[in-house]
């Protein structure tokens, strides 16, 4: 079954960065794949499959291809989305970002593990159920969806997209194809970002007493998050709460007291922690600040907020993805996703208790130069999601 490690390869060599080309060359691509597979179906069955699209962002948009069903059990959805990171630097020698070399076991290139070797295996396995709908000339018992989504490395508005037009809601099992290092992943981290700003007064930096430095009392704001953060309860199964602070701008000459600091933080919550308490934190920390640092004033705005994602044991999906891994002779250990998927997204927003992640490759290698992904693990995930179709489905 190569037909998703071919697939994967043209994949790789569509640009599809974001920011950078954006998802509108894979996006025709994947639908062109799709129609001609469709018009190879008979007429009536054909007609049967519908092919949407919808316009997430401007120029930009989202793909659902639908097989329905005969009965009124929810959808099994797969949900892959285009984009990837920017191409970026640091590759290795003679490895390109859109070469899709492959090099021993290993398929190189932007996205090939996030996620256009996941999307590979998706499409393979709708590919299959197109093939067995037109060979036994009746559609399955339970209807499919391959959701094709923009802007996943973004702010994952093509999924919210979805859902406020009704593609995914909370019946639907759902699964994405994220790179899980072989593991059905059924958990997530919240993500919490703030931005936070600190004025303050500027000054000849030999008379720092007639200023308020803003980088100081940043500074401050920023060992005060950090602490409590570190000090919040660890969950059971996610683990740490966690922050990072990833981007910070104060201060334009060495020689000047700065007048104003920015910083962007990063934190993956874990219950009981919520946004409401990490919101305390950030209050709590700008207050530390403004009393250690004389004349420097705070304030912060909240620019993401995805609630953390627990297990739920009686999941359907869970217990037919993980037959479905037993079938293939490949039986999975059930984790958690520390980054945030589509699925997240659904889950959070939703209140859907059957979304998970399931996909070939790392995601230590992920956004990375030399992104890569075995041959082994796109054949694996290849046979699982069509298996898993072949089983729930009919």
């Amino acid at each position: 079954m190569d037909t998703a490690w071919n697939l994967a390869q043209d994949l790789v060599r569509i640009d599809s960065s974001d920011p950078g080309a954006y998802e509108g060359r894979i996006e025709q691509h994947i639908k062109s794949l799709v129609e001609a597979r469709i018009a190879k179906m008979p007429a009536e069955l054909a007609a049967a499959v519908g092919v949407k699209e919808l316009e997430a962002l401007p120029d930009r948009r989202n793909l659902m291809v639908t097989v329905p069903g005969t009965s009124d059990e929810p959808r099994l959805v797969y949900i892959c989305h285009m984009d990837t990171v920017t191409l970026g630097e640091g590759w290795s020698e003679g490895i390109s970002p859109l070469g899709a070399q492959v090099i021993g076991d290993d398929l190189y290139g932007r996205g090939s593990c996030d996620m256009k070797g996941g999307l590979a295996c998706a499409l393979s396995a709708l590919f299959s159920l197109l093939g067995r709908v037109a060979a036994e000339k009746r559609l399955p018992r339970r209807g499919f969806s391959l959701v094709c989504s923009v802007d996943e490395e973004d702010f994952m508005r093509g999924v919210e997209a979805a859902i406020r037009a009704g593609w995914v809601g909370p019946d639907e099992w759902v699964l994405d194809t994220e790179p899980t290092d072989g593991q059905i992943q059924v958990a997530h981290k919240g993500r919490t970002w703030f931005e936070v700003t600190m004025t303050g007064v500027t000054a000849h930096a030999s008379q720092p007493w007639k200023g308020a430095d803003a980088v100081a009392a940043m500074a401050e704001c920023v060992s005060c998050i950090r602490h409590a953060i570190q000090a919040t309860p660890a969950h059971e199964e996610l683990g740490c709460s966690t922050v990072t602070f990833g981007q910070i701008q104060g201060g334009y000459r060495p020689y000047v007291v700065p007048d104003e600091c920015r910083v962007w933080i990063d934190m993956r919550l874990v219950p009981p922690t919520t946004t409401e308490a990490a919101t305390r934190m950030v209050e709590e920390a700008i207050a530390s600040a403004e009393a250690e640092v004389p004349g420097c004033h705070g304030s912060y705005v909240i620019t993401g907020d995805r609630p953390a994602i627990e297990r739920d044991p009686d999941s359907g999906l869970l217990a037919a993805l993980r037959g479905a891994c037993e079938a293939c002779g490949t039986p999975a250990e059930v984790g958690f996703f520390t980054g945030y998927t589509d699925t997240a997204v659904i889950a959070g927003t939703c209140a859907n208790h059957n979304c998970m992640s399931y996909g070939p490759g790392s995601l230590a290698l992920a956004h990375k130069p030399d992104e890569h992904v075995p041959h082994a693990d796109v054949e694996r995930v290849e046979r699982v999601l069509t298996a898993l179709l072949d089983r729930e489905l009919w």
